[in-house]
């Protein structure tokens, strides 16, 4: 181990392959040694505001005794055991909780190991359902320019064709059915125009399409807008109209993001395949769950081979299972609703004097969200270490500077993120147009 920082970030430049970077031009990289409440802890003694909830998942902050207490305990009857012809308490506790907790008729629970993973368990769901339906030619997937669902190969082939992955991977990644974005922002009047594209695609090709995937409410690291609840009301209608499966992803959104527990209950929607994670364990551990009907259920196990073509060795993970149950108990126990809306006001009034600023596209807030679209990419190299000078964590990418904070934040912590973002989002106005 090494005994100082410099080893530690020389060892982790030779050797570390750090998500979306180089590894002949890495970025560079801010090591932690600890992290309590909203604030990462650093080797030289400073300490940053997390206002990226160690993307998203962090939600009640960093060393939560209620959590860590679950862990412990469960760690003293078993850590691991396969999830294949066997079973253990945590995950069938956990899978029940959230049956109750998430709309009707979900009925079904399939834990895995990450987000993009519950993503590609819902697309074999869709797949084998109309399988075992004997409808086998219904193999495409109808989605939204603008989402992100995850960086495996099935989860790619959803998210955007241009700003997101297709390009690297074209020709081997799966050939989807893209609709133009929601135009209709959460605020503003909806109408029947905004979905007319997604309408007149499953009309051309309803005999074709398995299910619509799409993010409910908030499109998140496709570009973090926000649309109307009637626009998913919409999406519910025309699935139904086509007899097509409509799979919701609330891997960012779920467990309070947005105001309410998931981010379809705005627009009072139940999907037939529900993505869950990041938020689930609290930040802790890696777990996702992918939820469906018993109908879908059925028509998955209706043809050979009988049975869901998917099984991770840490698939119901005791500990992981262990913690998600302790961290649901403790956002629900909790003032939850008034912490994200006071985030939210707090956002609304910090935030928007940054709309006068040049380069500034858009200011926007939804829950525990906050995004500031600029009109050019922002220079990380100049950028994030504008934010750790300012004892802030974010981590800016594409034209986006947002922070989605643990929802025990403290106002003065959360008023430190905002003038941050204020101060270096004016700084990268000053920068424009440099070399």
């Amino acid at each position: 181990m090494p005994r100082d920082v410099a080893s530690l970030l020389a060892l982790d430049r030779a050797h570390v392959w750090h998500p979306y970077a180089s590894a002949i031009e890495p970025l560079p990289v801010v090591p932690v040694e600890s992290a309590r409440g909203v604030r990462l802890r650093l080797p030289d003694g400073r300490e940053l505001v997390d206002g990226m909830s160690s993307w998203w998942a962090a939600i009640h902050g960093y060393g939560v005794p209620e959590i860590h207490d679950a862990i412990r305990s469960q760690l003293d009857r078993m850590a691991h055991v396969m999830f294949g012809g066997l079973t253990h308490e945590p995950a069938v506790a956990l899978a029940a909780r959230l049956v109750d907790l998430t709309p009707a008729p979900l009925t079904r629970v399939f834990l895995c190991d990450s987000g993009s993973v519950s993503v590609e368990v819902a697309i074999k769901m869709v797949l084998q359902y109309w399988q075992g339906r004997g409808e086998p030619g219904r193999r495409k997937l109808l989605t939204v320019r603008g989402g992100y669902h995850g960086d495996t190969f099935g989860a790619m082939s959803v998210s955007d064709p241009v700003n997101g992955m297709h390009t690297l991977f074209r020709g081997v990644l799966p050939e989807q059915l893209f609709a133009e974005a929601p135009a209709c922002r959460f605020d503003e009047p909806w109408d029947e125009r905004h979905a007319a594209d997604l309408a007149r695609l499953l009309e051309e090709h309803s005999r074709e399409i398995a299910a619509i995937v799409f993010e409910p409410i908030v499109q998140g690291a496709g570009g973090m807008r926000f649309h109307s609840p009637d626009y998913l009301r919409r999406v519910r209608e025309l699935s139904h109209e086509h007899g097509v499966l409509l799979v919701l992803d609330e891997i960012a959104t779920g467990f309070g993001r947005t105001g309410r527990l998931f981010a379809c209950e705005h627009a009072g929607v139940a999907p037939d395949v529900l993505c869950l994670g990041k938020a689930l364990t609290g930040g802790t551990m890696t777990l996702a769950a992918t939820l469906t009907t018993e109908d879908v259920a059925r028509g998955v196990s209706a043809a050979p081979p009988f049975a869901l073509m998917h099984g991770p060795t840490f698939m119901g993970n005791p500990l992981a299972c262990a913690a998600a149950l302790a961290s649901i108990d403790l956002l629900l126990s909790s003032p939850w609703q008034d912490r994200v809306q006071r985030i939210e006001q707090q956002l609304r009034s910090e935030l928007s004097p940054i709309r006068a600023l040049p380069g500034v596209r858009d200011v926007r807030v939804l829950g525990a969200i906050g995004v500031v679209e600029l009109e050019d990419p922002v220079d990380m190299r100049r950028v994030q270490p504008a934010f750790v000078e300012r004892g802030v964590w974010l981590r800016p990418f594409g034209r986006l500077v947002y922070t989605m904070p643990p929802f025990v934040i403290e106002p003065g912590d959360l008023s430190r993120i905002t003038l941050a973002m204020h101060e270096v989002v004016r700084e990268h106005a000053g920068h424009r147009g440099e070399t």
